[in-house]
This record gives C-alpha cells, sequence and structure tokens, in this order.
C-alpha cells in the first residue's frame, strides 16, 4: 500500500466524511452511535474546524479520500487526544499506513509531547491497533460508557514523542 498524507478537511469532505461516521462497522464504535444528521455535522465541523488546538484532518492515499482523524488539544499544552477512522471499504493495510501519517503528524508537525488515544473495551481491533503504533495501555476507566443498554469499559492509552522517536 502506498503511504498516504494527511490533510485539513474541508467543507467539501462533509458529505463524504458523515458517510464514513454513520457506517454500522464505523459507528458501533463510537461514543455516540445514533445516526447524525448532515445539520448536527455542519454544526460540529462549524464549531471545531475553526477551534484552536483541533485539527480535522483527511487521510488520502494516492489523492483519494479514505480517512479521519481528530487531534485535539487537552488542559494541558503539547498532549492532545486523537480519533480516527477509515472509509468502510478502505484497503487492508490503510489503518496502519493513517495511523503512522497521523503519529508524524502529531509529533513533527504539532510537536507535541503525547498523543493519547481511547478505545471502548469491546473494540478488540482499535486495542490492537493502538498497542501495534506503539501506545502504551495506561489503564482501564471502568464501565465508563453507556450505550443506552450496557456498560462499557474505556482503555485508555498513550504514547510519548520520545517512545515514538526511539521506535522509528
Amino acid at each position: 500500500m502506498n503511504s498516504g498524507r494527511l490533510r485539513l478537511m474541508r467543507s467539501g469532505d462533509l458529505a463524504r466524511v458523515l458517510s464514513w461516521r454513520n457506517h454500522p462497522d464505523v459507528c458501533q464504535f463510537m461514543y455516540t452511535s445514533h445516526e447524525i444528521s448532515p445539520e448536527e455535522h455542519e454544526q460540529w465541523f462549524a464549531r471545531n474546524s475553526e477551534a484552536p488546538g483541533v485539527w480535522l484532518l483527511i487521510y488520502e492515499v494516492d489523492s483519494a479520500p479514505v480517512g479521519f482523524v481528530n487531534i485535539s488539544l487537552t488542559r494541558c499544552a503539547q498532549v492532545a487526544d486523537w480519533g480516527f477512522y477509515l472509509a468502510p471499504d478502505a484497503e487492508p493495510g490503510t489503518g496502519r499506513s493513517l495511523g503512522e501519517a497521523a503519529l508524524r503528524y502529531a509529533f513533527e508537525e504539532l510537536e507535541l509531547h503525547k498523543l493519547c488515544g481511547q478505545a471502548l473495551g469491546f473494540n478488540e481491533r482499535s486495542v490492537r491497533f493502538h498497542e501495534r503504533l506503539g501506545f502504551t495501555r495506561e489503564g482501564v476507566l471502568r464501565e465508563q460508557h453507556c450505550d443506552g443498554e450496557r456498560y462499557h469499559d474505556v482503555i485508555c492509552f498513550g504514547l510519548l514523542a520520545a517512545e515514538w522517536k526511539n521506535s522509528k
């Protein structure tokens, strides 16, 4: 798989990103699993695309959008949370290259000290994904999220810039 690149999300990406986000293969692993309306999506984009310390990014391979990455500073400067998802029809291996591109962006472009991630406990693919990218499992928030029927653990991950640099 060719490595891709990240670019800032534009309003022209809204419909595509919304279709990815509302796809059952994606939304089942999100904190909010309801179908997001175009109006709600537009409001989210308007609020976040201009917010300081928030980067909404599109991952492209051969100029074709295939994934989304969100990096948001936390209460501490140089420490951020990230979230991501792929187009449901993305080729195998796309996730790994998206993750590597996001880490380069976080640590080289944004010069972050630490990147944090979370995965719902039942999302084993996301747990393995974070670990393969070099994240350390930092803790479990027991029964932290309720999907309306059941409570689920939230697994917390962290990756320090020095750890990322040493692993390259």
